[in-house]
């Protein structure tokens, strides 16, 4: 530096000592740093510009992005002039107006930045060469970026230029130091949006809450006006009720009042009848009165002594009165009679009875007789005397007339009793039987008690005890089911029933034999030890050449009781038949036993009747009957001829005819025999089903049909059995069952049936094996049952049921073959989920056409469960042959019975 000049300059020393120019030390410290950090240069001049050159200005005086490099301006020391001045010095000029920062500074907020040292002197008086000047100049330099090794090396050497840390100089340059604190902090834009949002958020929830708030007090409060006017209402009920009670007293006295003088009157008439009975047993009464009313007088009066001594003498001490020790039901009353009290449930007032009081918690409802006779007075009619009863009583009417229906409406004919009796009330149960003529209502849920039940059996010959064993006194057949259920026990072949009711009763079978003759098998109901068996039904089966097996079916309805017994039996005319021999039962796959049983809650009637005997010879013939045993007289008669059974309410008839007969002729044979069922209302008959039988001659034979129809009331059902001319046919009947006329008849509410034929297109012929049968409805559709209809899966194929319940079915075809054997099945399609298997449920099979004959017939008949939506159809399958042909009419139909659950 030079010497300064001017009038200001001090003479004395500068403030520090000028720094040592050493060329050596200087291009050593170069070499060790340079590889990594740039040094200033060894000119002073230079040192600016190479540090310039070496960093890029990252945002102090123009775009970081491009990079571009901004050369300070040369400004020259405050104060100098001319050519005497020093060499200018390279600074930085701050972007900024006020000049106030320097370098990386700048971009500190103003709060924290460090605050401006002072300016150089610009003024002539101050000192130009001073080394005050030159420090400052110094200082303003940018700093250097090293490491803290780099650091360490350059703070040994306090020669390169930096100024000492003594005098508040840093050896890296800058050093910044931030503290930033809470309240330094300022949220972004974002975060306030968000605030704000959450605040408005706020209050509309609050709005909302309130809103709410008032919407709850505003239904609070109308809660409390109903409240108040359901209060208002029962407590106008109420009063309306006490009303009505005292109403009720007034006429109740009334009625006693008017009830008396007329009992005075009537009575009058029935004086002189009842005067004369009266004044016989009169003084023996009074006799007997006085006697006793003495004992007991002389008895009850030292009771009542001493009672009245020890209330007497306890009077000083009151005892409060009896009561029954816990509180009384809302239908019991305290009973006081009894000692200690007891709560006592309510009478109810039977049927006939009126209401006088109610039950309250001391007394019990008080109920009076209905005195009929006074308040009908032609009931039983003007010139038969009306005695009053818990019904009432027709004096002098015989029975057969009370149960045409003369006690009216509302009112059955007890047969105990011989009275009128007033049907009960089920008091908001259902009616499982309502009330009829002669039977009171039945009450109580169709599902606590099964109404019908079906169950099945295989069917077997025992094993012959000898070879020469003959069937002559009969052979018992083994019946193979189930052990023992709720309804029946198996044991040793025969059924033995657990309960009472109705029973319908179906076996299938196939025999061939060589027995001479005939065969007959039979179905025998066995009693109690006081009662004798009795033959329930019979058929024959003819054919003594033993060439091919013959299907029939032996059918009966009967009325059983527990503990008896059911049997199956096969029977012979003479010794010459050899069970071991000549007796062949084809063994089918499915149960050929099966039953149903009803309950009487179903309130089904069954009925038998035997045929006449006919001693002439004729080719048409309608049988006549006599009844030999019926659950209800007044539900089941016959006709005036007695050849058809008249019905008096509509229902489901379930019928079996099996007619024993002996044919002469070839035409027999060759055109055979039809049995015919007709349903007649006011003189008009319709035929229903029918049955064909191949004619035998000069054999003994049976013919038999089984079907189901419906009747409306006084229907009736009458049969006739056609033959060929010159066929002469005898029909006679005996005490075994092989001619028997059994049926069952259930109401309409209860049971449904269903009647077809085969189709008259679609019917299979040639070799079949195992192809179903098409049929035609005949009778009208039922909610229970129908026949699937065009436009259905399976169309006149499927019977199909709606609903749960026990189904009996019986089929009938007749047809031309010449099938080694011919096998019809019942199949059945099972709901999925409801536990039923589908597969066959019955079956039967026939063989070989009799040689001149031009028909022949087969017949199945089956009892089972069926569900909602259980269907069932028919398969025929011809083995070693082909069918010809199969009537659709006359001698082939399908009946299907359905009875509820």
């Amino acid at each position: 530096p030079r010497a300064c000049t001017g009038a200001r300059c001090s003479g004395g020393r500068p403030s520090r000592p000028p720094r040592q120019f050493n060329p050596s030390t200087q291009a050593r410290a170069a070499q060790m740093v340079g590889s990594q950090y740039h040094a200033y240069p060894i000119d002073p001049r230079a040192a600016p510009e190479a540090h310039l050159a070496a960093q890029p200005l990252h945002g102090w005086h123009g775009d970081s992005s491009s990079g571009t490099r901004i050369r300070a301006h040369e400004v020259l020391p405050a104060g100098c002039t001319g050519e005497d001045c020093v060499t200018p010095v390279k600074q930085f000029q701050p972007t900024n107006n006020t000049r106030d920062c320097r370098g990386i500074e700048c971009r500190l907020p103003l709060i924290i930045r460090p605050k401006a040292r002072a300016k150089s002197c610009a003024e002539e008086g101050c000192l130009a060469g001073s080394e005050e000047t030159v420090s400052s100049t110094a200082s303003q330099l940018p700093p250097v970026h090293l490491s803290d090794r780099a650091a360490q090396f350059m703070g040994d050497f306090p020669e390169f230029g930096y100024p000492s840390s003594e005098l508040g100089g840093a050896p890296l340059g800058v050093q910044l130091t931030c503290d930033i604190k809470p309240e330094n902090e300022v949220h972004s834009e974002d975060a306030l949006v968000l605030h704000l949002q959450l605040a408005k958020g706020q209050e509309k929830l609050v709005e909302a809450l309130r809103t709410q708030q008032m919407v709850i007090r505003d239904l609070q409060q109308k809660l409390v006006d109903q409240q108040e006017a359901l209060l208002s209402q029962q407590r106008e009920v109420l009063e309306q009720q006490r009303r009505m009670y005292e109403q009720m007293d007034v006429v109740k006295a009334q009625y006693a009042l008017l009830s008396d003088t007329v009992k005075q009157v009537s009575f009058q008439s029935l004086q002189g009848e009842l005067q004369s009975y009266f004044e016989s047993h009169l003084a023996g009464l009074q006799s007997q009165a006085r006697s006793h009313l003495q004992k007991s007088y002389a008895g009850h009066k030292m009771d009542m002594d001493s009672k009245v001594m020890d209330v007497v003498g306890e009077a000083e001490f009151p005892q409060p009165l009896l009561g029954c020790t816990s509180t009384c039901g809302p239908e019991e009353f305290c009973d006081f009679q009894r000692v200690p009290p007891q709560c006592q449930k309510c009478t109810m007032c039977p049927p006939g009875f009126f209401l006088i009081s109610q039950c309250s918690p001391t007394a019990d409802r008080m109920c009076q007789d209905r005195d009929e006779c006074l308040e009908l007075p032609n009931i039983c009619g003007e010139r038969v005397k009306c005695l009053n009863s818990p019904g009432f009583k027709c004096l002098g009417v015989p029975e057969r007339e009370a149960v045409t229906g003369l006690c009216g409406h509302n009112y059955f004919y007890n047969q105990e009793l011989q009275e009128c009796q007033a049907c009960s009330d089920c008091d908001g149960d259902p009616v499982t039987v309502p009330c009829t003529a002669i039977c009171d209502t039945v009450c109580g849920h169709l599902s606590e008690s099964r109404l019908s039940q079906a169950w099945a059996a295989h069917v077997v010959l025992p094993p012959p005890k000898t070879s020469g064993t003959n069937i002559f006194p009969g052979l018992q057949l083994n019946i193979l089911g189930k052990e023992t259920s709720d309804l029946l026990s198996n044991n040793a072949g025969q059924v033995t029933f657990l309960q009472h009711g109705l029973v319908w009763l179906d076996h299938n079978v196939a025999i061939k034999h060589s027995c001479r003759n005939f065969l007959q098998v039979g179905m025998r109901l066995n009693g109690s030890q006081e009662e004798e068996g009795r033959d329930l039904s019979g058929v024959r089966i003819e054919q003594p050449d033993g060439k091919y097996f013959q299907g029939v079916s032996v059918s009966s309805g009967v009325e059983v009781e527990p503990n008896h017994v059911f049997s199956l039996l096969l029977k012979s005319p003479n010794q010459h038949c050899n069970q071991s021999k000549d007796l062949h039962i084809y063994d089918v796959i499915t149960p050929s036993l099966s039953l149903l049983w009803l309950s009487h809650d179903t309130g089904a009637v069954s009925m038998t009747a035997q045929m006449s005997l006919l001693v002439h010879y004729q080719t048409s013939y309608r049988p006549t009957f006599r009844i030999t045993s019926v659950s209800d007289p007044y539900m089941i008669s016959l006709t005036h001829d007695n050849r058809g059974v008249r019905f008096t309410e509509s229902g489901v008839v379930k019928f079996v005819l099996q007619q024993a007969l002996y044919s002469m002729g070839h035409t027999c044979i060759q055109e055979g025999l039809s049995l015919i069922a007709y349903t007649n209302q006011n003189g008009t008959g319709q035929e229903t089903t029918q049955a064909f039988k191949i004619g035998v001659n000069y054999r003994d034979t049976s013919i038999t049909l089984s079907g189901a129809v419906s009747v409306d009331s006084r229907d009736a059902l009458s049969f006739e059995i056609t033959s060929p001319s010159q066929c002469n046919v005898r029909y006679f009947g005996d005490g075994t069952g092989i001619s028997m006329l059994s049926l069952i008849w259930i109401p309409s509410a209860m049971s449904s049936a269903l009647t077809a034929t085969v189709s008259r297109t679609g019917l299979p012929f040639g070799a079949v094996r195992n192809k179903p049968l098409l049929f035609e409805q005949i009778s009208s559709d039922t909610p229970q049952v129908h026949l699937a209809r065009s436009g259905e899966p399976n169309t006149q194929k499927n019977f199909i049921f709606h609903q749960k319940g026990t189904a009996n079915i019986a089929l009938n075809l007749k047809l031309i073959h010449s099938c080694n054997i011919v096998k019809l099945t019942l199949q059945r399609v099972g709901v999925v989920g409801q536990g039923e298997q589908s597969g066959p449920v019955a079956q039967q099979v026939t063989g070989y056409m009799p040689e001149g004959s031009e028909w022949a017939s087969i017949g199945l008949r089956a009892s089972f469960q069926v569900q909602n939506g259980t269907a069932v159809y028919v398969t025929l399958d011809c083995i070693r042959g082909r069918v010809n042909q199969i009537t659709h009419a006359g001698g082939t139909n399908i009946s299907l019975l359905w009875v509820a659950m």
